[in-house]
């Protein structure tokens, strides 16, 4: 096992030679603190958001939730809700919504990925870690579409034979074009 910090200990740390057992021993102990695990395939990414990324997150959710909403599309907001392939990859997004695939999940407590399709849209602020590895995660997940916002910048990435594609229309909102959803940001 070796441990590589991207920034100060307290915001990232990856560990790469990681079990599955024990990122799901990490899940359960850390339970709901403010620690966001993120597992692909033997590597483990720690992250303790930091008070940037929280206000970026929170934007985003309510960007999405206010599109949703005056463009009369029914979503199924659940958060960072933990996502798994077991043996393969887990995330927390850090906010993520069921759009097409609202009435598979609607009231459901757990969502099992072999039972209940993957969140339609995943949305990941990227103030201090790289991405590299988060879309490797969502596309092993399976995730249609994931949007990376850093602060200035927003990515949309639309999965396509297993990789990620980064396009101006949103699978989610395609009547909405990426610079307009910039410009409601800024």
């Amino acid at each position: 096992m070796s441990a590589q910090t991207l920034a100060p200990p307290e915001q990232i740390v990856h560990l790469s030679g990681i079990s599955w057992q024990t990122y799901e021993t990490l899940l359960a102990e850390i339970g709901d603190r403010q620690i966001r695990l993120r597992y692909n395939r033997g590597n483990l990414e720690i992250m303790v958001p930091s008070p940037e990324h929280e206000r970026f997150k929170t934007i985003m959710g309510r960007f999405v939730e206010t599109l949703a909403e005056e463009l009369e599309v029914r979503i199924e907001p659940l958060g960072s809700t933990t996502f798994k392939r077991p043996e393969l990859s887990g995330a927390e997004p850090d906010e993520c919504f069921y759009i097409p695939n609202i009435s598979a999940v609607k009231g459901q407590k757990r969502i099992d990925l072999t039972q209940y399709p993957p969140p339609d849209l995943v949305v990941g602020i990227d103030i201090t870690s790289r991405s590299e590895n988060t879309l490797q995660v969502y596309a092993d997940l399976g995730v249609p579409e994931v949007w990376i916002y850093n602060g200035s910048r927003l990515r949309i990435n639309r999965l396509e034979n297993g990789e990620y594609l980064e396009g101006e229309i949103s699978l989610a909102f395609p009547s909405l074009p990426i610079l307009e959803i910039v410009r409601f940001l800024e």
